[in-house]
C-alpha cells in the first residue's frame, strides 16, 4: 500500500486529548487549542464530542459568533441541529459534515440532540484563515454521508473529505490553507502508508483501536511538556483519543498488530502569521479582535447581505 513516497515522517509529538467544557456547557475531550499554538499551524483546535449522556450535550453551543476561521463538524452518530446567519439551516447526521467559512463574519448555533439510544459522536476543527482572506464573505458547504466518496487500498478504508488518495478525490476544495481530511480505517496486521506534501503541517487523531504510527514503531516523546504529552514507552502503541503530530517529511506509516484502528489523517499548509485569538474570533492582531468584538455588541458585525 505505499509507493515512491520519500522520508517516512518522524513522531515529534503524541499527548492525551483532556476533558473540557465548552458552549453552554457540554462536555467534550479536546485534542489541542490555544495553548498548542503555533505548533499545529494552520489548524487550531480539535474537539472530540463523543458521549452516551445526553445531559452532557444537549445545552449545546446557541448562537454565537466567528470570524477569521473554518470551522469543520463531523458526526460519526448521532444529530447535530444547526442554523446561521447566511440562512442556513439543517441537520447533521450519521456521516455529514458541515464546512463553515466565517469569513467576515457569521453568527450560528450548533445544537446536538443525539441519537435514539442518546449517543452523539463527532468532532470539530478548527483552521485559520491567512490575513488576506480573514475578511472574505462567508461560505458554508454541507455534505451527506453518500456525498463523501471511499477509497480502499488493499484491507484499508479512508473516507475522503479533502484531499486526494487512490485516485478518490473528496468533495472540499478550493480551500486556502490546502486541506487534506481523511477517515483511515486499517483491519489488523495492515500497514498503511500516505504521501503528505512536504512542508504542510501533519497529524492523527485516533478514534478506536490501536495503532503503531512510525515504521520504528517508537511513536512516544521522550520530551514531557507539563501534562500535555501522554508518554508511550511503555505500549509504543497510540489508541483512542490521542493525537499525533508528525515532523516534516514526504508521507506518514501507520501500523497495526491484534487490533484494528480508526483514526482521522489531517493535513495543511501553515499560514506563519501572528494570531490573536480570543473565543470563537481568531485575528492577526489584537486591535482587530477588539474591532471584531465592538461591532459584535454595536450590531455591525455581520459583513455580507
Amino acid at each position: 500500500m505505499s509507493s515512491d513516497t520519500g522520508s517516512i515522517r518522524k513522531i515529534r509529538k503524541v499527548w492525551k486529548s483532556k476533558p473540557t467544557l465548552e458552549g453552554a456547557g457540554v462536555h467534550l475531550k479536546r485534542a489541542f487549542g490555544n495553548n498548542q499554538v503555533p505548533n499545529l499551524d494552520p489548524f487550531l483546535l480539535l474537539d472530540d464530542f463523543r458521549s452516551d449522556t445526553p445531559e452532557h450535550y444537549l445545552k449545546g453551543f446557541p448562537w454565537h459568533p466567528h470570524r477569521g476561521i473554518e470551522t469543520i463538524t463531523y458526526v460519526l452518530d448521532g444529530r447535530v441541529e444547526h442554523g446561521d446567519s447566511m440562512g442556513n439551516r439543517g441537520v447533521i447526521g450519521p456521516g455529514d459534515l458541515q464546512w463553515m467559512t466565517a469569513g467576515s463574519g457569521i453568527i450560528h448555533q450548533e445544537m446536538p440532540k443525539g441519537d435514539d439510544e442518546g449517543r452523539m459522536y463527532g468532532f470539530q476543527l478548527w483552521a485559520n484563515l491567512p490575513a488576506s482572506h480573514k475578511m472574505m464573505d462567508p461560505r458554508y458547504r454541507g455534505l451527506t454521508a453518500d456525498e463523501i466518496p471511499e477509497a480502499r487500498l488493499k484491507d484499508a478504508r479512508v473516507k475522503v473529505i479533502a484531499g486526494q488518495i487512490g485516485g478518490v478525490r473528496g468533495p472540499i476544495r478550493d480551500v486556502v490553507v490546502d486541506p487534506e481530511y481523511l477517515d483511515v480505517t486499517l483491519p489488523e496486521q495492515t500497514t498503511f502508508t500516505h504521501a503528505i506534501r512536504r512542508g504542510y503541517t501533519a497529524f492523527a487523531y485516533v478514534i478506536d483501536g490501536h495503532g503503531y504510527f512510525d515504521l520504528d514503531r517508537n511513536p512516544y516523546a521522550h520530551e514531557m511538556v507539563g501534562n500535555n504529552y501522554f508518554d508511550l514507552e511503555r505500549s509504543c502503541e497510540c489508541g483512542s483519543e490521542n493525537l499525533v503530530l508528525y515532523e516534516d517529511g514526504d508521507a506518514v506509516a501507520v501500523s497495526t498488530q491484534g487490533s484494528p484502528v480508526r483514526f482521522l489523517l489531517i493535513s495543511g499548509k501553515p499560514i506563519g502569521e501572528p494570531v490573536a485569538w480570543y473565543g470563537p474570533i481568531v485575528m492577526n492582531t489584537q486591535e482587530e479582535l477588539e474591532v471584531a468584538f465592538r461591532e459584535y455588541q454595536e450590531g455591525t458585525f455581520i459583513k455580507h447581505r
